[in-house]
């Protein structure tokens, strides 16, 4: 009865919890499911089941519910991809944490580049960024110049990667509160070919968090080739 695992169903029920928090009624009104699991002592994850028949909505349901993850379509449509092909080699439902496992393996912790530090100079459209970054864990310092912290990070890595790449576009929210709180950014990469992919970083300054997601884009254009 509280369990979905059809990718239809599971986008049907996100969008609708998603109506929920907007609703000005206090009527629950969410497809497949009659009531609120919550009242039953459910958990969502014990709705929302993920295996190879999942679809993006539910996998990203799961993201937000469970860590905050609010992720963009295009986002939602290229790690259901991923999540198909785990479930599909595995043979296994994957749970919440496993979920976060391979989030966090393809996208945060992801490949030969990690940022370090950075710094900005200069004003207007000519600014400059120094940044320490480790290259397989040894530590390098890179410049790039450019319009702003972004733009100049993009021009460094270009140079230090050897990638001919730039920003088709970039979203970042906030997660947690007070102490807590952090910016996870998400930037989408488009390389030399037309294709993009998106790369994504956490960090509780939201400067360093858009620059480690560059990084993370980068690690994976690198992990395609």
């Amino acid at each position: 009865m509280f369990t979905a695992f059809s990718g239809s169903h599971q986008d049907a029920i996100n969008k609708g919890f998603k109506a929920m928090e907007t609703a000005t009624t206090p009527v629950w009104e969410v497809p497949y499911l009659p009531i609120d699991p919550k009242d039953l002592g459910r958990s969502y994850e014990a709705v929302i089941r993920i295996n190879s028949q999942s679809g993006k909505g539910g996998i990203a349901f799961i993201l937000e519910k469970e860590h905050g993850i609010e992720l963009p379509r295009l986002l939602q449509v290229e790690f259901s991809k991923v999540v198909q092909g785990i479930a599909d080699g595995e043979g296994v439902e994957l749970s919440a944490d496993r979920l976060w496992h391979a989030f966090t393996g393809e996208y945060l912790d992801n490949g030969r580049y990690a940022f370090v530090s950075h710094r900005v100079d200069g004003e207007g459209e000519e600014r400059t960024i120094t940044a320490r970054i480790l290259d397989e864990g040894v530590e390098k310092t890179i410049t790039g110049q450019g319009n702003g912290p972004i733009d100049s990070f993009v021009d460094a890595m270009r140079k230090e990667s050897g990638l001919d790449f730039d920003v088709a576009n970039y979203r970042e929210h906030a997660i947690g509160s007070g102490a807590n709180a952090a910016a996870v950014s998400y930037v989408e990469l488009r390389v030399a070919n037309g294709s993009t992919l998106f790369g994504v970083g956490i960090d509780k300054d939201t400067t360093k968090s858009s620059l480690k997601a560059v990084l993370s884009g980068v690690n994976r254009i690198l992990k395609r080739q």
